[in-house]
């Protein structure tokens, strides 16, 4: 059933930009324009990006805000640690059809989930999922019923009621879906999960990435880059922050080649 506050809802969480301002080509990458069906009728847009030499492959759910075209950055140090990337604007993003909403959201992961397993190349066993902020909500919902071998979360929520208390704390409670409920999902999880969160994160504070670690199951990672704010964790991580995903995702792919 449909919240009655849910057009607040959709109000303060989506803040699409439809026009692109790069693309991977901007950094020399390698990668194919997708046009991906959802199950609706909605068309969103996304790159496929490949690695020179892929050792697996990212699906990749960004934030409320902008669109692909401004994580290009992410992408290339995804595709340099070995990691094909599949990236897509949700409905009403970038070159998307349609209007965002949460299940809207939902349905644009599982349409994009069945484009990058429609890749060339593309070994099932060896999908893990990205999600920065409201997109590891998403990856969450996607997870539950189609659980990769591994799980990112950057600067994550633990649901869009706890978030609002954050960023918007004169809106009263039940104005506010209980929507993207992280937490309670990534408690029925059992894939490796690695969580990242900047310590002087002013949009979401450190308590909701460790809340969601407390909640986790094992394998589980908590990593913290001092000085990072919601949007620079990359940035101000450099070489530990490369260095950390490509060891963790390189780590828990040999663990399914192991099992296989």
């Amino acid at each position: 059933m449909r919240h009655p506050a849910a057009p607040i809802l959709n109000a303060l969480a989506y803040l699409p930009e439809r026009q692109l301002t790069q693309t991977p080509a901007s950094l020399g990458l390698d990668y194919t324009e997708l046009s991906i069906d959802t199950d609706d009728g909605e068309t969103l847009h996304g790159w496929w990006v490949r690695a020179p030499r892929s050792i697996g492959h990212i699906l990749f759910t960004h934030g409320n805000g902008g669109n692909i075209g401004d994580r290009i950055v992410l992408y290339a140090l995804l595709t340099k640690a070995g990691f094909d990337v599949l990236t897509f604007d949700y409905r009403g993003y970038g070159r998307s059809t349609g209007r965002p909403s949460e299940h809207g959201t939902y349905r644009d992961a599982r349409a994009a989930r069945r484009a990058l397993l429609d890749q060339q190349g593309v070994d099932p066993d060896r999908v893990l999922y990205l999600g920065k902020s409201l997109g590891g909500g998403v990856a969450l919902e996607l997870a539950q019923e189609y659980p990769p071998a591994g799980l990112m979360l950057m600067s994550t929520f633990t649901g869009i009621r706890d978030a609002a208390r954050s960023i918007y704390p004169f809106l009263p409670a039940p104005l506010v879906p209980n929507a993207y409920p992280s937490e309670r999902r990534i408690r029925a999880l059992h894939v490796p999960v690695l969580i990242m969160h900047g310590d002087q994160d002013d949009l979401l504070p450190l308590r909701h990435a460790q809340r969601l670690f407390a909640a986790a199951n094992e394998p589980k990672r908590l990593v913290v880059f001092p000085g990072a704010t919601h949007n620079d964790v990359i940035m101000v991580g450099g070489n530990t922050w490369f260095e950390l995903v490509r060891d963790w995702a390189s780590d828990v792919l040999r663990g399914v080649r192991r099992q296989s």
